[in-house]
């Protein structure tokens, strides 16, 4: 079911890319203090990744991220990156380390696989809701109307409709 819902949350956001320009794409958005629709979008896809790819070393750290510049500027470059993510997110649980560096203090967090998928998928819809900002604002694009909008708010929604 978690993986289900990252693929629905990621192949919105790849239906989303299909229909923007570079330019679009790349275009600083005022109400986002001037980031960008690929930045955000590098963001998502470089979490990700940075999960799938420390998987064998056991330890995770997003703050080493690649921070790849054509992820946020090249349309087809990121829609590849998502589907390379969707093709290698499947792997069992099994523990990890969480590593950051808070205030100059290392610090090492036990945590697993799923743990962090569940925080990704959250992530990645936490920054689908700055990028619709930034689409409604900057592009005349027709967006799902769940787009960046957590699956608990749209199975409440659901319920509260019948």
């Amino acid at each position: 079911m978690l993986l289900h819902s990252i693929n629905n949350s990621l192949n919105e956001l790849k239906d989303l890319l299909v229909q923007l320009s570079n330019v679009e794409y790349s275009k600083p958005c005022i109400s986002l203090s001037n980031s960008t629709i690929g930045e955000h979008t590098r963001h998502i896809i470089e979490m990700f990744q940075c999960l799938v790819l420390n998987y064998d070393s056991g330890i995770v750290n997003y703050d080493n991220r690649e921070r790849n510049h054509q992820i946020q500027t090249d349309t087809s470059f990121a829609i590849s990156q998502i589907e390379f993510i969707q093709n290698v997110l499947e792997k069992e649980n099994k523990k990890l380390q969480l590593q950051q560096i808070v205030d100059a203090e290392e610090l090492r967090i036990e945590t697993n696989y799923f743990r962090e998928l569940l925080y990704n998928l959250e992530h990645c819809i936490h920054h689908q809701a700055l990028i619709k900002v930034g689409v409604i604002q900057n592009c005349s694009i027709t967006l799902n109307e769940n787009f960046g909008v957590a699956r608990s708010t749209i199975e409440y929604r659901n319920q509260c409709v019948q």
